[in-house]
């Protein structure tokens, strides 16, 4: 047998392994996370229906919630601290995937906590983190090694996402896509897709609800093909904003010199002024609204700067919760808004607006242009995808995930300088100091010359 072929064939059959090896252990993962998520939306779901029912002076709960969970994952499991996916992904990158069991059950009543008593946050986080911890403690029951370890934490990220909004395909991309700027893990994509797809499995047979859509029929021509590029670059605007709001509350929240426990009393305070000034619909996860939006119902047109105030209120003064819901409240309001001016369709914009602002804020461009085909359609997920790439150039190198690793930036105008330390690797929320602009200026001093 020539050497060539013995080579081919021992390819196929490493192949083969490999592929029952990861096809075992993601089902296992699926099966693992989308019962955890079922568990978690369960309870969260019967948490915020006992306190709504509660008389108005409910509202009155939101400082002691949010006090609540800052005092668990103080005591119990500082490593839940944060919004979630950004632990998990930090873990991959820093921690070779370890994370410790306890994060799972502080981060689920924590979460339960600050999301019934009012706090603006999402729920997609938490299912990865708890996702992620679940994984990474089967990964040392199994004894993987290192890498396969951070493979399996990956599928907890994407089962959990595709558990929570029951888009398993975006979900899949969605786990492998988030943890770089610039490059995706195809060796993970296969065991991704497989427990994005169970953990959507088993949230369906608890009852779980998945991201309603809806079917926009559209005929392409070129007035909307540039009200696309146009509505990216607002996109992409707004995510900027929506970042930088969110890492300018937590700067403030952690100069402010006063005892930890103040700043989730400070913060329910704060929370609660928004609410008598603007009303309710910026508390809690907010997706009544995200639902009106894609309807085509009327929304007040800053409501999603509103809503990004709100989100980053709550996270920065102690709550615990996600980025994405209010990221999708935010990029809904913002398209509903931008259809007002064009006079166009609401739903497609409110639709190409969550995408997009998804896209810009967490980098994730294909996720975003996947879960429009899931939402809105395939008529006009090309109007869609479009925006979602635009928004996704427009944000720059910055990302509502801080743990984030740039791995090539957006364009060849930038150049990446190594960090003081000698790592070639970027965290995100460094890139607006570490990033460089000098192809262009070079060249525009070469024509000078001429």
């Amino acid at each position: 047998m020539p050497d060539n072929l013995r080579e081919k064939i021992d390819e196929t059959f490493v192949l083969l392994y490999s592929t029952a090896k990861w096809g075992i252990l993601s089902v296992m993962a699926g099966l693992v996370v989308g019962g955890a998520a079922s568990l978690f939306l369960y309870l969260l779901e019967k948490s915020i229906s006992f306190v709504a029912e509660l008389p108005s002076w409910r509202f009155l709960l939101l400082p002691l919630g949010l006090f609540l969970s800052a005092f668990l994952i103080r005591a119990l499991a500082p490593e839940a601290k944060g919004h979630g996916t950004e632990k998990v992904i930090e873990a991959v990158h820093f921690k070779e995937g370890i994370i410790p069991l306890r994060v799972v059950p502080v981060k689920l009543v924590a979460t339960i906590i600050t999301l019934a008593s009012g706090g603006s946050a999402g729920k997609e986080g938490p299912c990865a983190h708890i996702g992620g911890g679940l994984m990474s403690w089967m990964a040392q029951i199994f004894r993987l090694d290192v890498e396969d370890r951070k493979k399996l934490v990956v599928c907890g990220i994407s089962a959990g996402f595709s558990a929570v909004f029951g888009t398993p395909i975006s979900g899949a991309v969605f786990g492998v896509e988030v943890l770089y700027i610039g490059q995706m893990l195809y060796d993970v994509l296969l065991p991704s897709f497989i427990s994005g797809i169970i953990a959507r499995i088993v949230a369906s047979s608890f009852g779980i609800s998945s991201l309603a859509g809806t079917t926009v029929s559209i005929s392409l021509d070129w007035k909307y093909v540039a009200m696309a590029i146009f509505g990216g670059v607002f996109f992409g605007l707004v995510s900027i904003m929506h970042i930088e709001m969110l890492n300018y509350i937590e700067d403030k929240f952690a100069n402010l010199r006063v005892s930890w426990w103040k700043k989730p009393i400070y913060g329910g305070f704060i929370l609660l002024a928004v609410a008598l000034i603007f009303g309710t619909r910026y508390l809690g996860l907010g997706m009544d609204t995200v639902y009106d939006a894609l309807s085509g119902d009327r929304i007040p047109l800053l409501a999603f700067v509103i809503k990004s105030f709100a989100m980053a209120i709550t996270l920065s003064c102690g709550g615990s919760g996600g980025v994405l819901t209010p990221t999708f409240f935010v990029g809904a309001t913002a398209g509903a808004a931008l259809a007002r001016l064009f006079n166009a369709s609401p739903a497609l914009f409110s639709a190409m607006g969550l995408t997009a602002v998804l896209a810009g804020s967490a980098n994730t461009p294909i996720t975003a242009s996947i879960m429009a085909m899931e939402l809105i359609g395939p008529q006009a997920t090309p109007l869609a995808a479009l925006a979602c790439v635009v928004s996704f150039v427009v944000s720059g190198h910055r990302s509502i995930y801080s743990t984030q690793i740039l791995a090539r930036p957006k364009s060849k105008a930038f150049e990446i300088s190594p960090l003081l330390d000698g790592e070639n690797i970027f965290k995100v929320k460094l890139m607006s100091s570490k990033v460089t602009v000098i192809r262009y200026i070079n060249i525009f001093k070469q024509r000078c010359k001429r």
